[in-house]
């Protein structure tokens, strides 16, 4: 007696192979390696801003100006005579007054043609402070020389040639406690002014 075996499952045939391939296809697929994290790393600040610490970057030190000293000190020394020949006349025409601003102004010109031309130097500033006692001296002499050949009515080249003792002479009665603040002016104004526009 022959037994058939029946397939009682609820599911048909072809449905139960979509099942399994069902299964199948639920299995989780393989996770590609992940690449390996790099370390992180801060900004870079750029060059001159403040670094994290709070510090600014070092700023490179600018060139130094290069000049000519030689020139300078030529430039200088016609700067002096055109400076000494303005202010005597400024003392001319105030009959002697004594003007301190003018004797400032006399050492700051001469220490703004040695800046500009010579650039930086050691030496000339103290050419400046030299140039500027020496331009202050002269005006004054020229002024008294003016002074002179306008009362003894002459000309300002015999004043020069046979009257030179005498305009010392005057000179020296001019001084008076104040020229001392004014010499000191012109010098501090040439060495000051070269300095400074020199560096």
């Amino acid at each position: 007696m022959r037994v058939h075996h029946t397939d009682r499952s609820p599911v048909p045939h072809g449905h139960r192979d979509g099942l399994s391939r069902g299964k199948n296809m639920s299995q989780p697929w393989p996770s590609a390696p992940q690449q390996p994290q790099q370390p992180h790393q801060p900004p870079q600040a750029p060059y001159g801003a403040p670094a994290p610490g709070g510090f600014p970057a070092p700023m490179a030190p600018p060139p130094a100006r290069r000049g000519s000293a030689g020139l300078a000190v030529l430039l200088g020394v016609v700067t002096t005579l055109v400076a000494a020949g303005v202010y005597g006349a400024v003392l001319k025409a105030v009959d002697g007054a004594s003007i301190g601003y003018a004797a400032l102004a006399v050492g700051a010109l001469i220490g703004a043609v040695l800046g500009k031309v010579g650039g930086r130097s050691a030496a000339l500033p103290v050419v400046g402070a030299v140039l500027g006692l020496a331009g202050l001296y002269l005006g004054q002499v020229f002024g008294i020389a003016l002074i002179t050949a306008d009362v003894l009515h002459i000309g300002l080249p015999e004043v020069a040639t046979g009257h030179l003792d005498l305009v010392h002479a005057a000179w020296k009665d001019y001084l008076g406690p104040i020229d001392a603040v004014f010499y000191l002016l012109a010098g501090a104004g040439g060495f000051q002014v070269t300095k400074k526009l020199g560096g």
